[in-house]
């Protein structure tokens, strides 16, 4: 199987930072705390939370401080949340679980904050359905959520990876692989290259996350045992978070603010929101964690990062990490649980409880 640049810089950094920094240091009280985001529709908002002082705010009001970095490289971004150089990161579920539950870094899903819902697709061109993916080169970055929506997109039609190459690709360099081919070309990516992509003369799109609604979901994730001792950060963060969900459903101004801060402008950033089910009401993201839908979807996920040996070396079973959901409900290893959905604070937000 192909190693990824993604899964190489994972292990190493995991590997060395669980050697020198053990997962009890950061269990203490304190009132100082690290998060990081990096560019992502469903995560502009933290860099506003931060700048416009919501963030400040919140943190105020339960006497701790609370400082939200942007990271500019996405993986970067959580392999430095899983080596202890952030208290909190935002992440999809499957990295969450492939990079620090996998770690050994006990992490809960403090908030679920949307899943895409058309933001990840698949294109081709000469191609109009997922069938004619068949025998052809398939340009996407490797064990990602790309690389998951095309599994589920082939098992829809009977096909499997073996029957397609798999090109690695930078998402920065995405949308050059596909124009600059005039042949079979086929990508998997996200917004905005997606949309980029989309509008290229003889692109089509075949499938997207629409397509399994609920499976790519937008988390920012925090250490469990610092959330346990200190319970403080937890609320300043949700608070905040729900805070500026009012502030950006209904004002365009700073949706505006945030698409230039994505690199686009308003029209553009809506048009990614269009295809991204955002959760503005805390009892929307409390009920979407407690369903059903959301063991069954994780379990897909963790079969396919079995699959693709994203649970670790030296052939572990898929039930060597534990996930844990709401109602005692639990996925693998019960004595080695590594990520749990948790909607705690947020449920004491939809009841006005921070």
């Amino acid at each position: 199987m192909l190693k990824s640049i993604r899964k190489q810089i994972m292990l190493a950094v995991t590997a060395a930072a669980l050697a020198f920094v053990p997962l009890s240091a950061q269990a203490e009280t304190r009132d100082s705390f690290r998060i990081c985001w990096s560019i992502y529709v469903g995560w502009m908002p933290w860099g506003y939370i931060q700048d416009s002082g919501i963030m400040k705010k919140w943190a105020d009001k339960y006497d701790i401080d609370v400082e939200i970095v942007q990271i500019n490289d996405y993986i970067e971004s959580i392999n430095q949340y899983t080596a202890g150089g952030f208290d909190g990161c935002s992440m999809t579920n499957m990295d969450a679980l492939t990079i620090p539950a996998v770690g050994g870094v006990d992490t809960t899903a403090l908030i679920v904050g949307d899943f895409s819902n058309g933001n990840d697709g698949i294109v081709l061109k000469h191609g109009d359905a997922v069938a004619d993916l068949k025998g052809r080169e398939v340009n996407l970055v490797e064990l990602s959520v790309s690389h998951y929506l095309l599994a589920r997109a082939l098992e829809s039609v009977g096909l499997a990876e073996r029957d397609l190459t798999v090109v690695n690709t930078s998402d920065a360099d995405i949308v050059a692989a596909f124009a600059s081919r005039a042949d079979k070309a086929a990508v998997v990516t996200w917004n905005p290259q997606l949309s980029e992509v989309a509008a290229l003369p003889g692109a089509t799109k075949v499938f997207d996350s629409g397509d399994i609604p609920g499976e790519i979901i937008d988390l920012m994730v925090v250490n469990t045992e610092t959330l346990a001792d200190n319970p403080k950060l937890g609320k300043a963060l949700v608070g905040a978070w729900y805070e500026m969900m009012a502030l950006m459903r209904d004002n365009a101004e700073i949706r505006a603010e945030l698409g230039e801060a994505a690199g686009t402008d308003l029209a553009g950033y809506e048009a990614q929101l269009a295809t991204t089910r955002m959760f503005y009401e805390p009892g929307e993201a409390v009920s979407f964690t407690e369903s059903g839908d959301l063991v069954a979807t994780m379990d897909a996920v963790r079969k396919f990062s079995d699959a693709h040996g994203l649970l670790g070396e030296g052939g572990q079973s898929v039930d060597a990490v534990g996930i844990a959901f709401p109602g005692g409900k639990t996925l693998g290893d019960t004595g080695n649980i590594r990520l749990r959905f948790a909607p705690a604070f947020m449920a004491q937000a939809a009841a006005g409880g921070l």
